[in-house]
């Protein structure tokens, strides 16, 4: 009997149809999944049975993913991959598991979080043998929810669009596997709305809130155990290093320092940074509040429930770096034999993320600026700066700015000009001094994209499909793979410009 792409190789299949959960008859291809946290990790973990949706219908496969670690889209797509996608079918004995850990949302410390409506299935080995979580959300209630459990169609397919789009921009982030329609209508806000699951794929899914919890409970064990997993999955070069637990900070300092400026040069607002939407492996997770910049606004922010604009595009440096203070304490019993110590050297390797940061922003807009590197980094910071200064006056479109300076680089500087109203002495200045230093086209347009995820478009296609069209959705999702290539045609045009004026300010939620 051929087996299905994602089966186990060491099972006969008479073996794995008897060890799959015999309530559901489960097929014998049912994908098996390692368990390395959920039996490395009992005490942050809490079994979990998702609650079985009555008309489970794909809304969306990411089918690059899937192949990556190995699971048949085929077989995804099929009644039984669907019902695997959803969290029902597992091999019995081995259930779906809601991490727990803490968080400081909001700047308060929350001392018990954890995955009130999601579940970690278990791990795959990608096509580099990398192991890569299976992860659910919307699957109903577990032991750590405090809401309903549930999630709905269009949060879910923004996080799906969200990591797609984040993706083919070059960003560190978890990755979307399908979104699943469940046929079970769930209320928010007073509305009913059409409910789902989310399937993703990450690196892994310890957070800085992981570590904060075990510190609170005070089990140097459980901590010094958190913190080898951690190196092994993800900085395994601190295995290596004099003071490992020195070098693993050390190692997430520089990663979230390179991701951070990753999320500026493309104008990326997360929205909810608290240190329980922050991964240790640094990518970007949790999609609810995201938006992306139109006009250049430094002080930006959407979330409908950030009110003091905490987690504003221009203060994601300086709350990463707080995130990462808040990590340090918690690892600070590992870093030196007596606790003040420990946290004196942990305060000395997170003040380095500010030199990091910088750094990785100035190479960043150095590119963007399609300046070679002979012109240093250092350099050419001051001439981003005073681009940025005259895109704020003058609420000039961030992206299309960039975009349109590769066309300026080749002579031709009036799409530049037309962002802005009238003469400007000061942006001929800039320009003089920018074409001076012979910028590269072709670099920039290899950097700046011309499509992103535009908040009045994407929240078009998610509008669409809660009325029940995914083509809007489709689209914008095809276009966003390759956001690099500008598409010829009218109809592509208007996936490049902001939101039309008088558009009201756009306004984010978490979807919870």
């Amino acid at each position: 009997m051929a087996r299905a792409v994602g089966a186990d190789p060491m099972m006969t299949d008479a073996a794995s149809h008897a060890a799959t959960n015999t309530t559901l008859d489960l097929p014998a291809c049912l994908p098996w999944l390692e368990r390395t946290w959920a039996e490395s990790f009992p005490e942050l973990s809490r079994p979990v049975t998702p609650v079985r949706p009555p008309e489970p219908r794909l809304l969306a496969l990411g089918e690059e993913v899937a192949r990556d670690v190995d699971l048949d889209p085929a077989y995804l797509g099929s009644a039984e991959g669907v019902r695997f996608l959803t969290g029902e079918s597992f091999h019995e004995g081995r259930p779906p598991v809601a991490q727990l850990y803490a968080g400081h949302q909001w700047g308060v410390f929350k001392p018990v979080l954890g995955d009130g409506r999601a579940a970690l299935l278990g791990e795959r080995r990608d096509s580099h043998g990398r192991l890569r979580d299976v992860h659910l959300k919307g699957i109903g209630p577990t032991p750590l929810s405090r809401v309903d459990g549930y999630a709905v169609v269009g949060p879910m397919l923004r996080e799906f669009l969200m990591g797609e789009a984040m993706h083919a921009l070059g960003v560190p982030t978890t990755r979307m596997l399908a979104v699943v329609a469940t046929g079970r209508p769930r209320e928010l806000d007073g509305s009913l709305l059409p409910g789902a699951v989310l399937a993703r794929t990450a690196s892994g899914h310890v957070r800085f809130g992981s570590f904060e919890y075990v510190r609170a409970q005070e089990d140097l064990a459980l901590l010094r155990r958190l913190a080898d997993h951690v190196i092994t999955r993800h900085y395994p070069q601190a295995a290596e290093a004099r003071h490992p637990y020195r070098a693993l900070l050390e190692g997430v300092v520089g990663a979230v320092a390179a991701l951070t400026a990753h999320w500026m040069r493309i104008g990326f607002v997360h929205g909810v940074l608290s240190t329980d939407n922050v991964l240790v492996g640094a990518e970007t997770v949790d999609y609810g509040p995201c938006a992306f910049l139109d006009a250049y606004e430094p002080g930006a922010y959407f979330s409908s429930i950030d009110r003091f604009g905490r987690y504003a595009y221009d203060r994601q440096p300086s709350i990463m770096q707080w995130n990462l203070e808040r990590l340090g304490e918690a690892l600070s019993p590992l870093l030196a034999d007596e606790t003040t110590a420990g946290e004196a050297v942990a305060a000395e390797i997170v003040a380095g993320f500010d030199a990091q940061y910088q750094r990785r922003w100035a190479e960043a807009f150095r590119t963007k600026l399609g300046l070679h590197t002979g012109v240093s980094a250092a350099d050419a910071a001051p001439l981003a700066h005073d681009a940025l200064t005259l895109l704020a006056e003058h609420k000039v479109d961030f992206t299309g700015f960039w975009r349109n300076l590769a066309t300026a680089a080749e002579g031709d500087e009036r799409a530049v000009r037309d962002r802005f109203l009238g003469p400007l002495p000061e942006l001929d200045a800039w320009l003089v001094q920018w074409r001076a230093l012979a910028p590269d086209a072709a670099t920039m347009r290899a950097v700046n994209p011309h499509y992103i995820a535009r908040n009045h478009i994407v929240e078009g296609a998610l509008q669409a499909a809660n009325a029940g069209d995914l083509a809007p959705f489709e689209q914008l999702v095809k276009l966003l793979r390759n956001p690099y290539t500008e598409r010829p045609g009218s109809e592509y045009l208007r996936f490049a410009r902001p939101a039309p004026s008088g558009t009201p300010p756009h306004r984010t939620f978490c979807g919870t």
